[in-house]
């Protein structure tokens, strides 16, 4: 279940991403530049990236998830 969800968002991060170089490469509407389509894909990245960051931190935190690391020794 951990994983579906990490991997779902990294799938909505990397679409969005896509999604921005896309509106970067192709012309701008009359009405609207490409460069607002590209902002806002490029900010549902930043939002996407941040809400991941906390959602692991907060699983961490109530001990959903553990870290496995090298052991400290000491």
């Amino acid at each position: 279940m951990k994983v579906l969800l990490v991997s779902l968002a990294f799938l909505a991060i990397l679409g969005s991403l896509a999604a921005a170089l896309y509106f970067m490469m192709r012309e701008g509407d009359a009405d609207k530049p490409r460069s607002a389509h590209m902002a806002r894909a490029l900010a549902f990245r930043v939002g996407f990236s941040i809400v991941l960051f906390l959602c692991i931190l907060l699983a961490w935190k109530l001990g959903y998830i553990r870290p496995t690391g090298i052991p400290l020794t000491g």
